[in-house]
């Protein structure tokens, strides 16, 4: 009488198959050896590929037949594709199972290995399963890629989506709020060149972003968020970007302006500061030395009861000034830069006047990226003619190609951008009165706001660093409305004082021409 060991397998995918189940597997065997006098010695169950022979179960087995030899004489399992799904792995474990002396054989698929024919029925049983895989295979890849090409996005969502189902049971990914709106605020931070993709990754995991910093690099790399969706490259088709069917949470001009600063092509033109500060500390980055022009840092010492804080220099010149002092130095000069409610209807005037000549400007940029893409549309035309032509090789045409596409993109992208961000006079002066009523109030603000925002409004006042000096005798350098709110504010001071009522006129606000161009 002989002695076998049963070998069950089934894969994930199979668990459902009820021809594949285990139970099903292991009643048919043993009936096997019950009609052909076979003694079942161990039952093996396994629940992994048959793509090698680096399974579990099966490592173990062949271990513990090298260890007891002749302890069994077959290795029984209801069909080959049970055994091996790969055909010169499955010829090799053959050949070291005979050597110890044990026949592979699968019930349903009985094989003679003596007689050397079999061999090619062997193939057969072994590699029709694969190919069958990978057909498999090969049909749920075309059918993805087909769903790419349609604009369908066919994975897990990235952060800032969430996978739904529709009615119909049409499958789209959604923007996830609130983390849709982080990533948002975090493409915006990228933009701006001020801070490292680290610290506003860490800022955005303050804000409640749930995503590690690998997969936030990945994130902001990914065409995804403006609405495109990645075509691959396969075979003669080139990597391209189709539009997507989801929306998207940024636009096509603020994604290609991030990548420009992840590849280092744009520079950030601020003269702020990238440093983050305290809540005791919000002029820090702000501040010069007085003593050395060094940038002014910021700290705090231990007292006995309490900390005090300072603004100081790092240098051997040891300059510092308590941060109480320069704090309250600084908000004192912020009342001078409150509008005076006498001056709104003017100030809308000259803002609505000023917004009518930048929209010119929007005009003639247009006109400008127009004129680009024609020439990149040229440039494509005539680089196929003398492709046509066989004066230019098709790799050449290729890479020309390639370049004019991404820049007819990048222009339509901002064409975009610059209507999408035309505002219509009628909505302009709703804007403008807020933007007047956050003047008139900006002391308030300016306490009741994060750091952050504080820091946002020091920038927008001063257009370039200071020192505590300069905050006392008012003589920093203002950005040109805080400049013009200074001088309303003075000019109608004058008035009311009965000082003079005849130099209340606008050109005294304009800076006077010098070397350089004026700006507006």
């Amino acid at each position: 009488m002989k002695t076998a060991d049963l070998y069950i397998r089934v894969s994930t995918d199979e668990q459902a198959d009820k021809g594949y189940s285990q139970r099903n597997q292991e009643e048919v065997l043993r009936k096997y050896c019950t009609a052909n006098n076979i003694v079942a010695r161990t039952v093996i169950y396994e629940d992994h590929s048959a793509k090698s022979f680096n399974r579990p179960e099966w490592v173990k087995l062949l271990a513990c037949l090298r260890k007891y030899r002749n302890k069994t004489e077959l290795i029984l399992f209801t069909k080959w594709d049970r055994f091996s799904r790969n055909a010169p792995d499955a010829y090799q474990m053959i050949n070291i199972l005979r050597k110890l002396g044990v026949e592979p054989q699968a019930i349903e698929q009985p094989l003679d290995m003596s007689v050397p024919e079999n061999k090619m029925m062997l193939a057969i049983y072994l590699t029709a399963p694969e190919i069958e895989n990978d057909r498999r295979a090969l049909n749920v890849f075309y059918g993805m890629r087909r769903a790419r090409k349609e604009g369908r996005y066919m994975a897990t969502a990235p952060v800032g989506y969430v996978n739904h189902i529709m009615e119909g049971g049409i499958k789209r990914i959604i923007p996830d709020e609130p983390q849709a709106s982080i990533m948002k605020w975090a493409f915006n931070e990228i933009r701006k060149n001020k801070y490292t993709i680290e610290q506003i990754w860490k800022r955005a995991k303050e804000l409640g972003l749930k995503c590690n910093k690998n997969n936030f690099w990945v994130a902001i790399r990914n065409p995804l968020y403006c609405g495109k969706i990645v075509i691959p490259k396969y075979k003669d088709e080139e990597t391209y970007t189709v539009p997507g069917l989801h929306e998207p949470i940024i636009s096509e001009s603020l994604y290609h302006e991030v990548q420009e600063v992840l590849e280092g092509r744009r520079r950030w033109q601020d003269k702020g500061t990238k440093i983050v500060s305290m809540d005791m500390l919000p002029l820090r980055g702000f501040l010069n030395c007085s003593a050395c022009s060094r940038t002014l840092s910021g700290s705090a010492s231990k007292g006995r009861t309490q900390y005090y804080h300072y603004y100081h220099c790092s240098s051997i010149c040891g300059y510092r000034q308590k941060a109480e002092d320069v704090n309250e130095t600084f908000v004192s000069g912020l009342k001078e830069y409150i509008l005076n409610p006498l001056a709104t209807d003017l100030f809308k005037a000259v803002i609505i006047d000023a917004y009518s000549n930048a929209s010119q400007n929007v005009r003639i940029n247009k006109k400008q990226y127009i004129d680009q893409i024609t020439v990149a549309t040229n440039k494509l035309t005539k680089a196929r003619e003398l492709l046509l032509n066989g004066d230019l090789d098709a790799s050449d045409y290729k890479i020309i190609k390639t370049e004019s596409e991404h820049q007819v993109e990048v222009l339509e992208a901002k064409i975009s951008d610059l209507n999408k961000d035309f505002i219509k006079p009628q909505d302009l002066a709703t804007i403008v009165d807020g933007a007047i009523d956050t003047l008139t109030k900006i002391d308030v603000i300016y306490w009741k706001s994060e750091p952050d925002t504080k820091r946002k409004i020091i920038g927008s006042i001063y257009k370039e660093k200071f020192t505590f000096e300069d905050l006392q005798h008012r003589t920093a350098s203002l950005t040109d409305p805080f400049k013009f709110t200074y001088l309303i504010n003075k000019q109608l001071n004058e008035i009311k004082s009965g000082t003079t009522n005849q130099d209340l006129v606008l050109s005294r606000w304009v800076i006077p021409s010098g070397f350089e161009p004026e700006t507006y």
